[in-house]
Parts: structure tokens; C-alpha cells; sequence
């Protein structure tokens, strides 16, 4: 951790005389919680028991984010995102609800950071740039636009980042550029590690890798196009294929892992309208996963000393879909307007599922969550946002449903 935090003040001093090139920017969250449901392992299998249970808080630095970016001239410019999640924690304890409750020690890539980004652009012109390195992969409202300032919950919004990889960034090649009213991205990357699909996640774990290196047995490309013809509105259409069986390490020559290829394929629709002090967002995401059904006998899945998971089987599909909106009422008010203060009152309704559809007869009923939420979003400045939401997650009938309470504050915004 020192030697990283040493690294990056040497790299700022060394080009501080060329400021005009460095750009140095952030976002970070604080949040507590209040959660009105039982957290026991047991909480779905045996809901009856556990109506009653005492509710539970937890305080959370959900993203804390560290951007540096130079530009060398001549088209060349590098950038990279260095990102603390909960604290910075590379490795912690873990209770699996789908393995019993059994306590785990899960490495989340090792180390006490993550690099989020890191790459070198050589950029031809507004219509042509090419970056390689590690990328965000914008497959989705949530990945694309990730930021706190990007979304009114507290949390990022739920479904998304339940059933894809948030933020979903993977060490590739990208082509982008914008043209007229059109923005476009096309993306090759190593394919998702079909090991780390779950029950209760789907593919949303597929980017990351146990080990010091990225597996990449198998390939995939993602694919990006937003329009901004209407002014305050923006369309994006986004979409992601790849292999995912056998991409993981060692590689068995046999079985499950050589005979099935684990074709993961997602599309997405999103929006954004800003205008007439309005902001609404929305997003509908639909994937398959091919060979669903053999995923639990693949051979990493078996070996109980290896650290992917063990057991429940995976959905063929999952989707999610949502739509949030909020009014800033404070444009009604001279003074607080004339201050570039806002004060939005919003509403948030989704639907997600990443359990779809049955494998094998096998169902998971509490998977399928329709969650609503009302706050407000307070902007003292325009880069800081303070948070308060309630929340309620709506399950099936068998199953309690789960309110909450959350607050928190946020920041984004570029320093130099």
C-alpha cells in the first residue's frame, strides 16, 4: 500500500512541470445503512422463522476512486482509474448463503486495491481513437455511466449490478469515437470465466480471476453505440458475446470444459433525459447463457480446494429492467436556483432476475426481486451529492420482502 501511494506522488511530481497535460480527478461514496430484515443464512429456505428478526446496520466506503491521466502529445495519452471498494480489502471473509452458510475467505483479485483502468489512446481524431489496456466494458446503463452522480440511489442501482460485472472493466482493445450525434465503441476482451457464474448473480462475477493474470482461453467483443440527436436525451444500445466454458486455469483437455462452449450473449437499451430541470433514467438488459445446465460439472467446480464455486446451478437468462426519475424542486426557488443548488425528489422502480429460468427442474424463487425506492438527491455544489432513500425489496409471496433505509454522500469531479 505504501509503495503504491510513494509511486503515485513520484509519478505527479516527475511531470509537474508540464501541468497542462495532467489531469487528476475522483469519485468516492460514504453510506450507512439500515436494513429491516433478517440477514440469516437461512432467511429464504426458512422465511417463516425469521419474520420477526431484528434488523440490522452496516456504515460502507462502497467506491472510493483515484483518476490520473496524462497527455504525451502527438495524439498519445494515458489514463488509469485505481479504485477502493469497501475499505481497499483484496481479501476478506465471506458467509455463502448458497453453500449452507459456510464461512469463506474470497480473494477478490488480490492485493489491497484494484486497477479499474489503466491504459495507452492514440487518438487520430474525434471520429477514431484506439485504446488498449484495461478498459471499462460499457455494456449497460450502470457500466457506462457509473459514477455516484450517475444515478439517484444510494447504492448503484441494483438490478445491473446484480446480473452483470459492476463496474465491468477487463484488459482488451477498444475502437471509439463520436461522429455527428453518434458516439460508438467496439471492444475485444477476453471471454468471461464460466467458474465464477452463480445462482444468484449470473455472469456478475465472470470478470474477475483468483490468480496474478487474466484467463484467456476463449474471447469476446462488446459493442456501444449512443445517439444525442433530441437535445437532453441520449440513447444507448449496448451488447456483449463470448465463450465462457474452459476460459479458466488449468484448462482441462477433456469433459465438460473441451465438449460445451458456454455462450454468454447480453443486450441492452438505456436512456438518459435532462431537461426542464427533470432527470430520468431507464434500462432493460436480456441475456442467455448457452450450456447452462453443465456448468455445475465443470471441472474448477468440482474440486472443492480450488476457489470457484462449488455448487447451485445457473439460469439459462436473466434480465433487468428499471426506471428512475426525480425533479429538482429547488428551480422553483430564485435564490437556491440563482446558488446552483438542487434538490431532487425521485422515485426509483425495478425488476430484475438472475435465476431466469429453471436448469434442470432446480428453482430459486427468492432470485426474482421487484424493488422500489423514493429520496431525495441535495446538491450544496454541483460535485458533491448528499443521499437519503427507502427502499423495499419485493419478493414472491413465500418470502419476506426487505425495506431499508440508506444515506449517503458522494463526490465526483477533476482537481487539475
Amino acid at each position: 500500500m505504501k509503495r503504491i501511494v510513494f509511486t503515485l506522488l513520484l509519478f505527479m511530481v516527475c511531470i509537474v512541470s508540464n501541468a497542462q497535460r495532467l489531469s487528476v480527478g475522483g469519485y468516492g461514496e460514504a453510506v450507512f445503512s439500515r436494513n429491516y430484515f433478517s440477514d440469516h443464512v437461512s432467511r429464504y429456505s426458512q422465511p417463516e422463522e425469521h419474520k420477526n428478526d431484528p434488523s440490522h446496520g452496516r456504515f460502507d466506503i462502497p467506491h472510493a476512486v483515484i483518476y490520473l491521466g496524462y497527455d504525451f502529445g502527438k495524439g498519445w495519452s494515458f489514463g488509469t482509474e485505481i479504485e477502493f471498494e469497501h475499505g481497499g480489502n483484496g481479501i476478506a471473509y465471506e458467509k455463502e448463503d448458497e453453500e449452507g452458510g459456510e464461512w469463506e475467505q474470497e480473494t477478490e483479485k488480490g492485493g489491497e486495491v484494484e486497477l479499474e483502468q489503466f491504459w495507452i489512446q492514440k487518438s487520430f481524431g474525434k471520429w477514431a481513437n484506439i485504446r488498449a489496456g484495461h478498459i471499462v466494458v460499457p455494456v449497460g446503463l450502470n457500466n457506462a455511466h457509473h459514477e455516484p452522480l450517475s444515478f439517484f440511489t444510494v447504492y448503484r442501482p441494483e438490478g445491473e449490478s446484480t446480473i452483470m460485472p459492476s463496474t465491468w472493466h477487463q484488459t482488451g482493445v477498444s475502437f471509439w469515437g463520436r461522429y455527428k450525434d453518434f458516439r460508438y465503441e467496439a471492444q475485444l476482451l477476453a471471454g468471461l470465466n464460466a467458474d465464477q457464474f452463480t445462482n444468484t448473480g449470473w455472469v456478475n462475477k465472470g470478470h474477475k480471476s483468483p490468480l496474478e493474470f487474466d484467463v484467456a482461453n476463449k474471447y469476446a467483443v462488446s459493442l456501444r453505440i449512443d445517439n444525442y440527436s433530441i437535445p437532453g436525451l441520449r440513447i444507448g444500445l449496448s451488447g456483449y458475446y463470448g465463450h465462457a466454458i474452459g476460459n479458466s486455469y488449468p484448462r482441462n483437455a477433456n469433459g465438460v470444459d473441451e465438449e460445451y462452449k458456454g455462450e454468454v450473449a447480453i443486450g441492452s437499451i438505456d436512456f438518459t433525459y435532462k431537461a426542464h430541470n427533470w432527470i430520468v433514467r431507464g434500462q432493460a438488459d436480456y441475456g442467455y447463457l448457452g450450456d447452462a445446465e453443465q456448468l455445475k460439472y465443470v471441472y474448477n467446480r468440482l474440486n472443492s480446494k480450488s476457489p470457484y464455486k462449488h455448487s447451485a446451478f445457473v439460469s439459462k437468462n436473466a434480465y433487468a429492467v428499471g426506471i428512475e426519475a426525480g425533479y429538482d424542486i429547488f428551480s422553483q426557488i430564485p435564490q437556491m436556483r440563482e446558488d446552483d443548488q438542487q434538490l431532487y425528489v425521485f422515485g426509483r422502480y425495478e425488476q430484475y432476475n438472475p435465476y431466469a429460468s429453471q436448469t434442470k427442474g432446480v428453482d430459486y424463487g427468492y432470485t426474482e426481486v421487484k424493488r422500489l425506492a423514493v429520496g431525495v438527491n441535495y446538491h450544496p455544489v454541483p460535485q458533491i451529492v448528499i443521499k437519503a432513500e427507502y427502499s423495499k425489496r419485493l419478493l414472491k409471496s413465500i418470502y419476506n420482502d426487505e425495506p431499508s433505509i440508506n444515506i449517503g454522500v458522494a463526490y465526483e469531479g477533476f482537481f487539475l
